[in-house]
């Protein structure tokens, strides 16, 4: 199954990007939380050190308690009782979720590919009024990366993509009228033009900057203030694999924001997680 296609699926242990990319949750907040600190170890943790951690982002107790019974729910937790109190242990398919999710999260960003200039072409066309139909391809196909420089045209510069755009096609039963192909950019029109118009790189850009302004100068006064924004870091740049597509640097502006956000997350990452792990572990012994 392709990852936008994970995201559809309801009543299974798969988050909803479009809540993730749209807003802090208490969900997606205890999301981060279990991500970053319980998964890391194999022992169960308490209601009380959850709902109190979440707590430090404003969460309130009965949002948080609600959160904890949807992921329950959803499946990605279960729950143990010792005497009167309640401790939260991930499942098979929680642990694996968050296990991908993290390797897609920490890896985001830390290494530059070589781009051979080559381009992953799609055409495939709904009619207007299957509009439900056409919103789904278009957010599917975003989140796999690819742009849409014209109506029924999607590109990637990442050919790899093809077999992840062939289980969104097939699961929107598109597949079959598609077409797809393997190019290089000829010599009539600019590359850059073409990039500008597929992908609102302004609004991205933008969004890494705000990220910079928030964190650059950030340093934790104490190992609880560390815990939070490590917390925080995590959080806001979790958004960034949903609405980055990517491209080589080839295809970017100058000076691009994206570079320095993400050399910015990576090194607070490895600086405050000493600090925010032995919060953490403070707050789980009994």
């Amino acid at each position: 199954m392709s990852e936008a296609a994970m995201a559809e699926v309801s009543g299974g242990p798969a988050l909803s990007r479009r809540r993730e990319v749209s807003h802090t949750s208490a969900r997606s907040l205890l999301m981060t939380l279990l991500g970053e600190f319980v998964l890391p170890r194999e022992s169960p943790v308490w209601t009380a050190t959850l709902v109190d951690t979440l707590a430090m982002f404003e969460v309130e107790e009965k949002s948080a308690r609600q959160a904890l019974a949807r992921a329950a729910a959803e499946g990605w937790l279960g729950s143990e009782r010792v005497g009167r109190r309640v401790r939260w242990s991930l499942t098979e398919p929680g642990r694996k979720l968050l296990s991908e999710g993290a390797r897609r999260i920490y890896g985001f960003g830390s290494a530059e590919r070589q781009w051979p200039g080559d381009w992953l072409v799609l055409l495939v066309s709904v009619p207007e009024t299957k509009r439900e139909l056409r919103h789904r391809l278009r957010t599917q196909l975003s989140w796999a990366g690819f742009g849409s420089p014209e109506a029924g045209v999607w590109v990637s510069p990442d050919t790899s993509r093809a077999d992840e755009a062939g289980d969104i096609l097939r699961e929107l039963e598109l597949a079959d009228d598609a077409m797809s192909f393997t190019a290089s950019y000829g010599p009539i029109g600019s590359q850059h033009a073409m990039v500008a118009r597929a992908w609102d790189l302004s609004d991205l850009e933008a969004r890494y900057e705000r990220f910079i302004a928030e964190f650059d100068n950030r340093e934790p006064a104490d190992d609880e203030d560390a815990l939070r924004a490590q917390t925080k870091l995590v959080h806001e740049w979790r958004r960034f694999p949903f609405l980055d597509p990517q491209l080589p640097a080839e295809l970017l502006p100058a000076n691009w924001s994206g570079t320095q956000a993400a050399e910015l997350f990576h090194r607070k990452h490895v600086d405050w997680r000493p600090a925010a792990q032995r919060c953490w572990s403070a707050r789980t012994s009994d």
